[in-house]
């Protein structure tokens, strides 16, 4: 990637795409940076493209932060390749030196545009003398080197798209490949920088199919043996618009900070996709591996509906949960956030204990999206005792002691682990109990002794949460006080 910025889900795909392909193939999945464009860096940005790889679980088995046999991984720090391969073009003629002056550049620009034609240099330098450049050189003016386009390109077998062939020297003018500061373009340095990492496959996104010939034309003229290319079709929103950088809605770090897992993330970018065996949710990293096959892409774009995500994360979650040691790293996320959200209401001690927040996780499996849920007012009943008065509940019926010891009674005598479900045909018979009130009446009752809110689950399920003791002890305080 460019680190012209934070990693988004486009990003994240790619990455993806080309781990799991390592993964299937024993392979070694690389991260390489690149920064030639240095007006473009964003500092810090190569660090935290890592950083989200390694949250996403796709860590690259070698980059800038890693090391490895093939470094360095930053193009900057590769500027004496470059300069080597494009003095090596020049020498066989396979490209020349440029120096037409960007107004010059400009002006051809703006006449084509303004004759409703594609931009493109005229190659206007590719006809100097040795002596002319030479003469140039000697009065110090400044120049790029272009790599010269040759017409009669070699058809090649994109890994996704098929047999492709782009004429590049027909809509194109010479593209510069040595820029004046001596930085190369993304077209030499990644060309030079595969060759010399022994890069055998390439899964990149489908804007680079039209300059794979072009590439292809410089591993040629260095006599270099091309890898696989595969271009992966665009990842779109699902009404098949770009997806929007401008919001800072599609960048991991804003899933991550919002409490999303990464696996969820990886199941709906390969959902909305190709190269699986059948489209399903909740499948694994490791499934994601055995299933993929490069020849299953498809060329159609893969459209994100990122209004199912929650669903994804609810499956993933729920299945963090059933796991022992994903489900401890859970609870201290959880005693994190009620500390966040309630400190300041003085939680009980009690609540906050691993096996009290253990069995609010194994209760609310499945229910819950994100652990964040927990958290909200509907659930604080679950870390904030209610302070209710007698009297209050009496405004509700003038039962309260009655109602209070038949739940008592109900919750002494339950020995089996309380269900939703045996919970509500309980109190309705329990309703049925009492003189003159109501069932709604004494819903209302309960919920208000129990959370201290009027809206919330319902009060079979909060009872089912709370567990026995802990309800005993909420309406025990609410008929003392």
């Amino acid at each position: 990637p460019t680190i012209t910025g934070f990693l988004h889900l486009g990003g994240l795909r790619t990455a993806l795409y080309n781990y799991i392909f390592a993964k299937k193939h024993q392979g070694t999945f690389i991260l390489r940076v690149e920064d030639t464009d240095q007006n473009r860096v964003v500092p810090g940005a190569a660090e935290g493209i890592e950083d989200m790889l390694d949250w996403a679980g796709i860590p690259p088995d070698e980059s800038p932060g890693r090391g490895g046999p093939a470094g360095p991984y930053v193009q900057s720090l590769r500027l004496e390749l470059y300069g080597r391969a494009s003095a090596a073009l020049l020498d066989c003629g396979a490209a020349y030196r440029c120096f037409c002056s960007p107004q010059r550049l400009q002006l051809l620009r703006r006449d084509a545009l303004r004759s409703q034609q594609t931009p493109r240099y005229d190659n206007r330098c590719r006809h100097l003398t040795p002596t002319e450049v030479a003469q140039k050189l000697s009065q110090g003016l400044d120049c790029v080197i272009r790599f010269r386009l040759e017409k009669g390109v070699e058809p090649f077998q994109d890994l996704v798209y098929g047999w492709n062939k782009h004429e590049v020297a027909e809509v194109e003018g010479d593209p510069v490949i040595l820029k004046g500061d001596g930085f190369p373009t993304y077209h030499l340095a990644n060309v030079v920088d595969d060759h010399y990492m022994g890069i055998t496959h390439v899964l990149r996104g489908t804007e680079w199919l039209a300059s794979t010939s072009k590439h292809l034309l410089l591993y040629k003229a260095f006599g270099w043996e091309p890898p696989q290319f595969g271009h992966l079709p665009l990842l779109l929103n699902k009404d098949g618009g770009k997806l929007s950088k401008r919001q800072g809605d599609i960048f991991l770090e804003r899933f991550a900070r919002d409490g999303f897992l990464p696996e969820a993330l990886l199941d709906i970018v390969t959902n909305c996709g190709s190269g699986f065996t059948e489209k399903q949710m909740g499948r694994t990293l490791e499934e994601l591996i055995s299933q993929f096959e490069v020849g299953r892409i498809t060329t159609h774009s893969a459209l994100l509906d990122l209004e199912a995500l929650p669903e994804f994360n609810r499956i993933h979650l729920a299945r963090h949960i059933e796991n022992q040691g994903l489900r401890q790293k859970l609870v201290r996320e959880l005693q994190g956030l009620v500390e966040l959200t309630y400190g300041d209401q003085q939680v009980d001690p009690d609540v906050l204990e691993n096996e009290y927040v253990e069995r609010v996780l194994l209760l609310r499996k499945g229910h819950i999206s994100l652990l964040k849920n927990l958290v909200s007012s509907d659930y604080s009943y679950l870390w904030v005792r209610p302070s209710v008065s007698r009297q209050k509940l009496q405004t509700i019926s003038a039962e309260v002691d009655e109602i209070g010891k038949l739940v008592l009674g109900l919750m002494t005598r339950q020995t089996a682990a309380l269900t939703v479900e045996e919970l509500n045909k309980d109190l309705r018979s329990l309703q049925k109990q009492t003189r003159e009130t109501k069932y709604s009446s004494m819903m209302q009752l309960l919920r208000l002794a129990l959370s201290g809110h009027q809206h919330g689950p319902s009060v079979a399920e909060m009872m089912v949460t709370l567990g026995a003791e802990e309800v005993c002890g909420r309406i025990h305080r609410a008929l003392s006080s």
